[in-house]
């Protein structure tokens, strides 16, 4: 067979060509976008230590996080201490989970003043399940509420996807109806391990909601049910290049957000591996 040149054949030299395609793929990834962790991820350890766990989080080399719904009990003299340790480790804190409570009149004001300390820029709904179209029309109301509220405050009001959203309901998929119902300025935050097993393509997700998907939880997702959600980030059904292309190129991604809700091993050591397979996936191991 003829040789390419300096002994190597024209297969290998498309061999070699082909392995060097994903590395070419990486390449155009932006580097500026941080990576941080959804804290119910070490949820054991948040519970025990707070500050011990933040500690560790950073140690591990996470840029910031997102804290869900127990913060709010915090006093604000803790939320204070919290956002020191914060700035001290040179990590943020990117958003926060809420209930549906949190975003009541009498409610309101606190979870602004506990995001303002902590210096979140996005107050994510959490969670939300209506079991009627107006249900969700009211969730809709909602979010245009409190973002108008907390937006002359700096903040930001985002959702965040479970599978229901995207069940058709009276025909309608629900995600739908919160996307077209609420203001722009609202963020969608993509769940994308729900996304899959609802059997909707993450990327087709955020191109059709392009410049509104600010944060994508990075959480994998298996069809094996032994294996579920158990699955590190890139060894599961996820096509995570074209969701980070996508993301970057018109999702309008500010931060990426790691949730590992199971795993084999403890929590921190599931979140290292965890950080460790997406920094390979990003073409930073």
């Amino acid at each position: 067979m003829a040789e390419a040149g300096n002994g190597i054949t024209r297969r290998s030299f498309l061999a070699l060509s082909a392995a060097a395609l994903p590395l070419a793929a990486m390449a155009k990834f932006k580097t500026d976008i941080p990576v941080g962790i959804e804290m119910y991820s070490v949820r054991e350890s948040l519970k025990q230590d707070p500050f011990g766990t933040v500690r560790q989080i950073a140690k591990l080399g996470y840029e910031g996080l997102e804290f869900y719904a127990p913060y709010f009990e915090w006093s604000v003299e803790q939320t204070k201490e919290m956002r020191a340790l914060l700035d001290e480790l040179k990590i943020r804190c990117f958003s926060t989970h809420n209930d549906l409570a949190y975003f009541a009149p009498d409610k309101l004001q606190r979870t602004t003043e506990m995001n303002q300390i902590l210096g979140s820029k996005y107050v994510v709904l959490a969670w939300a399940d209506p079991k009627t179209l107006d249900g969700w029309k009211k969730i809709a109301d909602t979010l245009n509420d409190s973002a108008t509220k907390i937006e002359a405050e700096g903040l930001r009001v985002a959702y965040h996807n479970h599978e229901q959203e995207f069940k058709p309901l009276e025909g309608k998929r629900p995600i739908d109806i919160i996307a077209a119902n609420t203001k722009k300025s609202i963020a969608l935050q993509l769940d994308v391990g729900t996304c899959m097993e609802a059997g909707v393509d993450p990327v087709a997700f955020i191109r059709a909601n392009a410049g509104r998907v600010r944060s994508i939880h990075c959480k994998e997702w298996s069809r094996d049910p032994a294996k579920g959600y158990k699955v590190t980030i890139g060894n599961g059904e996820a096509n995570w290049p074209k969701i980070f292309e996508a993301a970057e190129g018109v999702g309008g991604i500010e931060y990426y957000l790691i949730e590992q809700e199971e795993g084999e091993g403890g929590e921190m050591q599931v979140a290292e591996q965890s950080l460790k397979a997406f920094r390979k996936l990003r073409g930073k191991a």
